[in-house]
């Protein structure tokens, strides 16, 4: 029994349920597109990110727990992960310090869903990754130095 084939029609029928369901208007192509909020990914400062986002200065937490490596040999792709455990999380952003444009990522988190994110961001040097949490209205942050012996942005 050829497997790939099956694997292409049940995808192709995936495709064709996603399309009738866009079609009749259930689904809407807008509501897949992420919101980009230009002036927090333009920011040059951690005071710049939370002005922009309209935040208040964040208190570092215990709850929020960023995964990284100690040491990136490839600043291009490093790999991050944020874990909150402070309820009623429903955002996360993750800055890198040092980077010319200290917001790397953003994310909604819905309501009900476990706020854990991964990515891979870019670091032009060694810095500290942050990770800001929106909890219950309150902004709180944490931190972790990750090395980088080849700059990702032209380094």
């Amino acid at each position: 029994m050829n497997h790939q084939r099956r694997d292409a029609l049940k995808a192709a029928g995936g495709l064709g349920v996603f399309g009738l369901l866009a079609a009749i208007g259930f689904i809407r192509p807008e509501l897949a597109h992420a919101a980009r909020n230009e002036a927090a990914f333009s920011a040059k400062s951690l005071d710049a990110v939370v002005a922009a986002l309209g935040a208040t200065t964040p208190t570092e937490s215990g709850g929020i727990l960023i995964s990284a490596p100690d040491i990136a040999e490839d600043g291009a792709a490093v790999p991050v992960g944020v874990l909150s455990t402070l309820p009623g999380t429903d955002q996360i952003v993750i800055m890198v310090e040092k980077n010319l444009n200290m917001v790397a990522a953003s994310f909604v988190i819905a309501s009900g869903t476990m706020a854990d994110v991964q990515t891979s961001i870019k670091m032009g040097q060694t810095s500290n990754v942050l990770a800001m949490v929106r909890a219950d209205g309150k902004y709180f942050v944490a931190k972790r130095e990750v090395r980088v012996t080849l700059g990702g942005c032209g380094g």
